[in-house]
């Protein structure tokens, strides 16, 4: 039987579990009462207004890098320490949020790119037209 820790089963709650990770504890959680039990009481506690600082971490997404570090972060303008901490949420603890803002940076960043990138091109034909004139014989 796999092992789920208390964070896993808490972040589970908040819906901020890896997706692998939840559905190997969904899968636990049909074939084992205890764990059932566990993560009922956790709920309960959540409920009653008890909540761990990990919990409140993950709420209030405390740990997950600005957009702003993020976008530096995808175009390399980073310090080697915040690379590597940027890496290990996204690698490492799989955070759901760091990798939902790196997903939408990437895509814009993409998109941005390309319209500069036509952009471009049309300033350069639009400055040439002129001398595409066909010459008169």
């Amino acid at each position: 039987m796999m092992e789920f820790t208390e964070a896993e089963l808490e972040a589970y709650l908040e819906e901020s579990l890896d997706p692998t990770r939840a559905a190997e504890l969904e899968k636990a959680l049909r074939e084992d009462e205890a764990l059932v039990q566990k993560l009922s009481y956790l709920n309960c506690r959540r409920d009653a207004g008890i909540h761990t600082l990990g919990e409140i971490w993950r709420r209030n997404q405390l740990g997950v890098p600005p957009g702003k570090k993020i976008r530096e972060f995808i175009m390399g303008l980073t310090t080697p320490e915040e690379t590597e901490y940027i890496q290990f949420r996204l690698e490492i603890l799989r955070c759901p949020f760091t990798i939902a803002c790196w997903k939408d940076l990437s895509e814009k960043q993409l998109v941005d790119a390309e319209d500069d990138i036509q952009s471009r091109r049309k300033k350069y034909f639009d400055s040439s037209a002129g001398m595409l004139r066909p010459k008169d014989d």
